[in-house]
C-alpha cells in the first residue's frame, strides 16, 4: 500500500446521546471522539484511518456517518462496511468490533479517490446523533485516551534494535511493508519499534544518515498502516548509558544528541508517533537506589525538555517514561511517579515490562506450574501499577510482556501452564486499564511466512483482549499402560464463564455417560477412557476440548505412558546425552544433588535446575541432554544424583560423575 508519508490529521469531537437510531444498536452516551487521519495521499487517491474513542457508556453496535466536503469517493475499506450515497458516507461495524467499552476505541480504514481538493470531514455522527462536543470530552491530546487506543500492541523486536551492522544481524530479515500489513491484520493497534543507535553514531554523536532514513521509512510504513507507533533508545541502555554513574557528562551528551536528532527528524510526524525515552534503564557502579533514581530522572527530564522544545507536533506528543529496569516494584514506581508529578505534563505515560514470576518464567526452582504464587506475582504487579499511575490519571503501557524462557525455546514452559499465564495476564491488564505490547522477536509470528508458530497461544492472547477463557488444572490426562484403565478427574477453572460441554473434534461427548461434572470437578468415566485410549500406544491417544460460555476452548490430551527408562552413558562436558525411552511421558523438571544432599550445578540455591539451560529432553532422538553450562558448575569427581520429574508424576534417578572433561552416567 502507499506509505512513507506522515499523516495529515483532523480531529473531530463527537458526542452522541443514548437511543436507537435506524437499524443501529445502542448509541453512545455523551462523550466520544473521532480521529480522522490521512497517512498517505497521491495523485487521485489517498488512504484514511478513522478511530472512534468512547468516552461515555458502553456502545453495542455502531454506525458512523459523515459528508465529504470535496466529493471524495471511498473505493475499499477494512474493519468496517463503508457505503456512500452522493457525498454522504456510512461506516458500520464489523461483527468483531461492534462493542466499544467506556474509554476504549475501535479503528477502521479505507482507500478513496479525490480530485481538485481532499478536505477532511468537518463533523461526524455516531449512531445517528451528531454533536460538536460536550461534558467529559477530553482535549485532543488526551494521553489516557491515546494509550487506550494503542491496545493491543506488538513489538518489532530483534530487528532495528540489533547491535550489529544492520537490522538483520540478529537473524531476522529486513522489515517489509507486507510484514506490517500482516501484523495489522492480526488485530494489533500499536507497534513498538525498538531501535539501538550507538553503533550508528560517529564520534561527534551524529546518527548515520542512511540508518536514520531507514528508521524513518519503517516508521512511515507503520503510520500509513494506521498503527500508533512507539520508537525509543533501546540496547544503548546497557551498552553505554549504564556508565552514567562514572561518565555523567559524556553519557548525557550522547543521549541528548540522539533525542535532538530524532526530535528534529520527526518534529512534524502525526501524534500517532510516540517517543519512549529509554528501554530498561540501568546503571553500573552507582551508589544505590537514590543515585539510580536521580540519574533516570535526569535522562527523562532531558528527553522531555528536548522533545517539547523542538516544537511542531512534539510540543504535545505523547512521551513514555520508564521506571528503573522497567520494574513494577513499588519503590521504582514511586520514583517515576515523583518525576511525572514534577513535570506537570499531561501528555506523558509510564511504562513497565512484565515477564512473569521468575521461577515460572524460566522453569527453574520447581516453577513448572502457573500456581497461586505465580498468579499473585502478576496481580500484585498490575495492581501496584494501576494504583500508582492509572488511578491518578497517568496511563500505563506494558511495553513488553512474555516469558523469559521463550528466549531459549517456546516449549520451556508446559503448554497448558503457558496458556493459563497469558489468559490471566490479558484479563488482569484489561481490568486495570493497562495497554499491553507483546514482545515479538520472530519466535511467534514468522517475519516472512506471517504464520504463528503457536496458533493456540495467539488464539488465547487474542481472546484475552476482550473476554476470559475457561481453563483447567491440566491439559494432560495420563494413564499408565501397565495398569487397568480407570476414570480420570481434573479441576475446571471457569474464570467467570460457564462450562458448556466436552467434545472430541466436532462430536459432543454425552454428559452423564461419557463424563460427569460435580462442582468444578470434571470426571471422564472409565468406559470413555477405555474407548478413547484405543490400542493404548504410548503418547497422545485422543484430544478433547472443554468448551465454555466465552473465550477459547481448553484442550485436553489423553496420554498413555509408562515410567521412562534411562540407560548408562558416557560423554564429555561439551556433549553428554542420556539415552531415554520416554514411553509417552514428558519431562517437567530435574533435580541435582551431591551425595551429602547439597545442591549441584547452576543456581545452587535450589536443587531444581533450569529447563533448557541445564538440561533438555529430545523426544525425537530419545535422549536427555545435560549442557556444558550444567557441568561448568559441577564439582570434579563428585557423584551427582539427578532426579527427573515427569508430568505424569513419575520420577526416575540417574547418577553422573564429571572427571575433568569426561562424564559417565548410570541409572
Amino acid at each position: 500500500m502507499p506509505g512513507g508519508r506522515f499523516a495529515v490529521l483532523a480531529t473531530a469531537l463527537v458526542v452522541a446521546t443514548a437511543g436507537l437510531v435506524g437499524g443501529a444498536p445502542v448509541a453512545a452516551a455523551p462523550g466520544c471522539k473521532v480521529d480522522y487521519a490521512v497517512p498517505s495521499q497521491w495523485s487521485g487517491g489517498f488512504s484514511a484511518n478513522v478511530t472512534i474513542t468512547n468516552l461515555g457508556e458502553r456502545v453495542d453496535g455502531w454506525r458512523l456517518t459523515w459528508s465529504w466536503p470535496s466529493g471524495q469517493t471511498v473505493t475499499h475499506a477494512w474493519n468496517a462496511a463503508v457505503t456512500s450515497s452522493g457525498a454522504d458516507v456510512t461506516a458500520v461495524n464489523a461483527g468483531y468490533n461492534a462493542v466499544i467499552e467506556p474509554n476504549a476505541a475501535v479503528s477502521f480504514g479505507f482507500n478513496a479517490s479525490w480530485s481538485g481538493a481532499n478536505t477532511a470531514p468537518q463533523s461526524f455522527s455516531l449512531n445517528g446523533v451528531a454533536c460538536t462536543g460536550g461534558p467529559g470530552t477530553p482535549p485532543a491530546g488526551d494521553a489516557m485516551a491515546q494509550v487506550a487506543a494503542m491496545q493491543p500492541g506488538w513489538n518489532l523486536g530483534n530487528t532495528l534494535d540489533s547491535t550489529g551492522g544492520d537490522e538483520t544481524s540478529w537473524g531476522n530479515p529486513r522489515v517489509t511493508e507486507a510484514l506490517l500489513d500482516n501484523v495489522k491484520a492480526q488485530g494489533f493497534k500499536s507497534i513498538r519499534i525498538p531501535v539501538t543507535w550507538g553503533q550508528h553514531q560517529n564520534p561527534a554523536h551524529t546518527i548515520d544518515a542512511a540508518y536514520l532514513a531507514r528508521v524513518r521509512e519503517v516508521v512511515g510504513w507503520a503510520l500509513a498502516d494506521g498503527f500508533q507507533v512507539m520508537i525509543n533508545i533501546h540496547h544503548d541502555s546497557w551498552q553505554w548509558i549504564s556508565a552514567m554513574p562514572s561518565d555523567r557528562t559524556g553519557v548525557l551528551a550522547r543521549y541528548n544528541a540522539i533525542w535532538t536528532q530524532l526530535a528534529t527528524t520527526f518534529r512534524d510526524a502525526p501524534k500517532q508517533l510516540v517517543f519512549e525515552s529509554v528501554n530498561e534503564p540501568q546503571f553500573t557502579g552507582s551508589s544505590g537506589d537514590a543515585q539510580n533514581a536521580q540519574l533516570l530522572h535526569e535522562l527523562n527530564s532531558s528527553f522531555r525538555t528536548i522533545v517539547r522544545g523542538s516544537g511542531g507536533t512534539n510540543a504535545t506528543r505523547l512521551l513514555v517514561l520508564p521506571t528503573l529496569h522497567t520494574s513494577s516494584e513499588q519503590a521504582r514506581l514511586d520514583e517515576l511517579a515523583t518525576s511525572i508529578s514534577g513535570f506537570g505534563d499531561p501528555n506523558v505515560a509510564a511504562t513497565v515490562h512484565y515477564y512473569g514470576y521468575w521461577p515460572f518464567s524460566v522453569n527453574v526452582a520447581g516453577g513448572t506450574r502457573y500456581d497461586a504464587t505465580a498468579q499473585k506475582d502478576l496481580t500484585d504487579a498490575f495492581d501496584r501499577v494501576h494504583t500508582t499511575f492509572v488511578a491518578r490519571g497517568v496511563p500505563v503501557i506494558l511495553g513488553e510482556y512474555g516469558l523469559l524462557g521463550f528466549d531459549r525455546h517456546t516449549g520451556t514452559i508446559e503448554q497448558g501452564e503457558k496458556l493459563k499465564f497469558f489468559e490471566h495476564l490479558g484479563y488482569h491488564a484489561r481490568t486495570k486499564k493497562i495497554t499491553t505490547m507483546l514482545w515479538g522477536n520472530g519466535q511467534h509470528l514468522g517475519r516472512t511466512s506471517f504464520q504463528w508458530s503457536d496458533p493456540e497461544l495467539i488464539a488465547q492472547i487474542r481472546s484475552s483482549w476482550t473476554t476470559r477463557s475457561g481453563t483447567a488444572s491440566t491439559d494432560q490426562v495420563f494413564s499408565a499402560r501397565s495398569s487397568a484403565v480407570a476414570a480420570k478427574t481434573i479441576t475446571l477453572n471457569a474464570n467467570g464463564t460457564t462450562f458448556t460441554g466436552l467434545r472430541q473434534g466436532t462430536a459432543d461427548l454425552v454428559r452423564g455417560t461419557d463424563y460427569t461434572v460435580s462442582g468444578d470437578q470434571l470426571t471422564l468415566t472409565a468406559a470413555t477412557m477405555t474407548r478413547l485410549s484405543g490400542s493404548r500406544n504410548y503418547g497422545t491417544n485422543a484430544v478433547l476440548t472443554a468448551h465454555f460460555s466465552a473465550g477459547v476452548p481448553w484442550r485436553i490430551n489423553l496420554v498413555t505412558h509408562d515410567t521412562p527408562v534411562l540407560t548408562s552413558a558416557t560423554g564429555t562436558t561439551a556433549a553428554f546425552a542420556i539415552p531415554t525411552n520416554f514411553r509417552g511421558d514428558l519431562l517437567a523438571t530435574m533435580e541435582a544433588k551431591y551425595a551429602d544432599g547439597s545442591n549441584a550445578g547452576p543456581h545452587n540455591w535450589t536443587s531444581f535446575k533450569e529447563f533448557d539451560r541445564a538440561f533438555a529432553p529430545d523426544y525425537a532422538a530419545g535422549t536427555t541432554t545435560l549442557t556444558p553450562e550444567f557441568f561448568a558448575e559441577v564439582a570434579d569427581n563428585a557423584r551427582v544424583t539427578l532426579t527427573f520429574h515427569y508430568w505424569s508424576g513419575a520420577t526416575v534417578t540417574h547418577h553422573v560423575t564429571r572427571s575433568g572433561s569426561a562424564v559417565t552416567g548410570s541409572s
